[in-house]
């Protein structure tokens, strides 16, 4: 048995993004991930071989997709869903309370793609 709290061992600093697997198999993984004013570095983005589905616990972020001009606001209780290699990067998070994460990876099956 697996057993923990999303809000527990958190470090007073972050000098890094922190990620963290929860649970993990050969088709889903669940990490927490720990944010304190991070963001993906310059004219990087992120293009995943799998389907992810994020919500916000706590803090705030803005996750900006590949062609679009405005970025996608999150506040706790907020969730988003990114397809496979849809580009998208974190263009910040909060700077003053630590922004926590839970995002669900889902590898997609040959009969999927």
């Amino acid at each position: 048995m697996n057993t923990g709290n999303l809000f527990e061992n958190i470090p007073d600093r972050c000098r890094a993004e922190i990620f963290e697997t929860l649970v993990e198999n050969n088709h889903l993984k669940i990490e927490r991930i720990i944010s304190e004013s991070h963001s993906t570095p310059l004219n990087e983005w992120y293009d995943q071989d799998w389907d992810e589905w994020v919500v916000l616990l706590q803090g705030s972020a803005d996750i900006l997709f590949d062609g679009d001009r405005t970025p996608f606001s999150l506040k706790p209780g907020d969730y988003l869903f990114i397809p496979a290699h849809i580009k998208h990067r974190v263009e910040w998070t909060d700077r003053i309370k630590k922004t926590i994460w839970l995002a669900i990876h889902m590898k997609q099956t040959k009969s999927e793609k």
